[in-house]
């Protein structure tokens, strides 16, 4: 199936560093609560992520990320996620993020 390239160009990507990560008990799937620092541009932005299978909270503290930070805001469950942390499906359909291969300003555009 193909889409416009406007349809990709209209997505904000951006560089996220997680500055924080929460349990979510609630969650249908085990996940976690990210906290998430999008730079000054943007703030913090809250995201919940599938990513406990290969994750623990002390490895992502601190990782940088790439996010989708223009979709509306999500309700799940009690918890309000307002960013999209991207990643591919890897074996038993575990999450791999996405990541840069360098460190980056947080907030900068994916170009």
């Amino acid at each position: 199936m193909s889409v416009p390239f406007s349809h990709f160009a209209s997505l904000d990507i951006r560089t996220a560093t997680i500055t924080a990560v929460e349990d979510f008990p609630e969650a249908r799937k085990p996940a976690w609560k990210l906290t998430l620092d999008v730079g000054p541009e943007i703030g913090t932005l809250r995201s919940s992520a599938q990513i406990t299978a290969l994750y623990t909270k002390e490895d992502l503290i601190g990782r940088q990320v790439l996010a989708v930070v223009n979709f509306p805001p999500k309700q799940i469950g009690p918890f309000v996620s307002e960013c999209l942390v991207l990643g591919v499906y890897g074996e038993g359909d575990d999450v791999i993020l996405i990541q840069p291969d360098r460190t980056v300003p947080n907030g900068w555009p994916l170009g």
